[in-house]
């Protein structure tokens, strides 16, 4: 695989698993709460965020990062990725037959999920391969990461295309 889309798949995969986690967090109280689809929405949606850059944030936090500046590199790394899932993951559910009012023991619920999120997936990926082709998004995550000795010597390649193809790891 190309080193650059191992990176964005990567980078897609951390957005998609904080959204899936938060999405599925944000449901489980607005449904046990009894919140109409719009507030569930929304609930789930701000808990995708605050799961999706709390995943991200993890690795650069773990390799000794302050959390202060793990999360700036998280917020300009992961916020188009993170919108752009969101968009798709709510359009595609919304557009499944009884998927948005269906309980989280329905079956169909967790139908709608995997496709909505699979959607999301495929949907965020360009974007992220975008951004860290031109040395942003994800690709600063990459940079910061390799700085702390997590990723080693070839993160400064992925950050920016003209400096070669190095291996992810």
């Amino acid at each position: 695989m190309n080193p650059r889309n191992a990176i964005a798949a990567s980078a897609t995969l951390h957005c998609v698993t904080g959204c899936a986690i938060g999405e599925v967090a944000g449901l489980m109280i607005g449904t046990a709460s009894g919140l109409s689809n719009a507030q569930t929405i929304v609930i789930a949606i701000g808990l995708a965020f605050v799961f999706g850059y709390g995943l991200s944030s993890l690795p650069l936090v773990r390799s000794g990062m302050g959390v202060r500046r793990a999360l700036t590199i998280v917020l300009a790394a992961d916020t188009v990725s993170i919108i752009v899932m969101e968009i798709v993951d709510n359009l595609v559910m919304a557009v499944i037959p009884g998927a948005m009012d269906a309980g989280l023991l329905d079956a169909i619920f967790w139908i709608g999920m995997l496709i909505s999120l699979g959607a999301a997936f495929v949907a965020a990926f360009p974007v992220n391969r975008y951004l860290i082709d031109r040395g942003k998004g994800h690709a600063l995550h990459h940079g910061a990461h390799g700085a702390h000795g997590a990723h080693g010597e070839h993160a400064q390649e992925h950050a920016h295309p003209d400096h070669g193809s190095g291996q992810a790891r």
